[in-house]
């Protein structure tokens, strides 16, 4: 049976030899790499299950090694666990954000370090049963379509990805290579106006598509997406969709519908921005989130991110959310928002 590869970057030669030795004597084939470039190096040649990374590095940091790694398909879902002399909140938040899985801080024993790489090894043999159940949810997006077959052949495992809350997927203006799908949580996606200010465009949630407005305007990305909600996305790369639209008309009018459908949507938020009262507009965005959260009625969202869908100060927002509680219309508990009376809420006079 083949050993399971592990790569470790760190310049420390003493850490990095003993670090070696302990995984070695766990039955893991080990690689070593003194720097962040040479680190880099190894991980494309070889392609090691999971990667062990300092921080603080010669030539190139830990946060460069995991930027670098993370931009390439076919290294971007290797496990990364930084270890650091480190234990700094803000260093952490600052890996976790990037796409790093977990930390471990020196001195480690032997133990923490076994059971920091099986949980994240089992984390990716789950993933891997996770993409096979996904096809069967992708399916019936394409029902009766002929190009469902060469669909599905451009989903393998490297293009299943899980992502943390306020993970940046992409920006405005990086290069469209991909359009996602989401497979659980929920991901939104927002414009930055001239002054700073931030506009949510959309909240996508379980079998909604973004990015597909990217792939027909151009080669750039035309807004930021960010994690909105731990979220498992499938990414099907732009030469994929470009074949599948030339080739299958089925393909290309159910794309179209759901930039239609984007495109009334956006009308709706722009009219709505227009000639609603603060109140108003506060009611359609806690009724539109209700939708995306049927069985429960009850969803979390920050203060910020609701400023940012209806287009007002978070001031506004708190003094609003308060006068609905008092009204009956919403219970609310720190970002929980709980929906007590829908219908008064989608009566609200404007």
């Amino acid at each position: 049976m083949e050993k399971t590869q592990i790569l470790i970057i760190e310049d420390n030669d003493d850490i990095r030899e003993s670090t070696a030795e302990i995984l070695e004597l766990a039955n893991y084939k080990v690689l070593q790499a003194s720097n962040g470039k040479n680190g880099i190096e190894l991980a494309i040649k070889h392609i090691p299950e999971l990667i062990l990374c300092d921080i603080m590095m010669p030539e190139l940091d830990g946060y460069g090694v995991l930027h670098l790694l993370s931009k390439r398909e076919d290294t971007a879902l290797i496990p990364f666990i930084f270890i650091t002399a480190k234990a700094d909140r803000v260093e952490i938040r600052k890996g976790i954000e990037m796409g790093a899985d977990d930390y471990l801080t020196k001195p480690f024993d032997d133990i923490e370090l076994l059971n920091a790489i099986e949980t994240r090894l089992r984390k990716k043999e789950r993933q891997k049963k996770l993409y096979s159940t996904n096809l069967d949810q992708i399916t019936h997006l394409f029902e009766s379509s002929k190009g469902l077959d060469e669909l599905k052949k451009s989903f393998d495992e490297r293009k299943i990805k899980s992502y943390k809350k306020k993970q940046v997927i992409y920006d405005e203006g990086d290069a469209a290579n991909a359009v996602y799908l989401i497979l659980s949580g929920s991901v939104k996606t927002t414009k930055m106006t001239i002054d700073g200010k931030e506009l949510m465009t959309g909240i996508h949630g379980p079998e909604e598509y973004f990015g597909i407005t990217s792939l027909f305007a151009g080669n750039e990305y035309k807004e930021n997406a960010e994690v909105l909600e731990d979220c498992t996305l499938c990414s099907v790369p732009k030469t994929v969709i470009d074949e599948l639209l030339y080739k299958y008309p089925d393909v290309a009018e159910k794309f179209i519908k759901i930039l239609a459908q984007n495109v009334i949507s956006h009308e709706e938020q722009l009219l709505q921005l227009a000639y609603f009262s603060v109140r108003k507009r506060m009611a359609e965005v806690l009724i539109r989130l209700q939708a995306k959260h049927p069985d429960t009625n009850s969803f979390d969202i920050s203060r910020e991110n609701l400023a940012s869908m209806a287009g007002m100060a978070i001031e506004t927002v708190s003094r609003i959310l308060s006068d609905f509680k008092d009204e009956g219309l919403i219970d609310r508990n720190a970002s929980k928002i709980a929906i007590l009376d829908a219908v008064r809420l989608q009566k609200l006079k404007n």
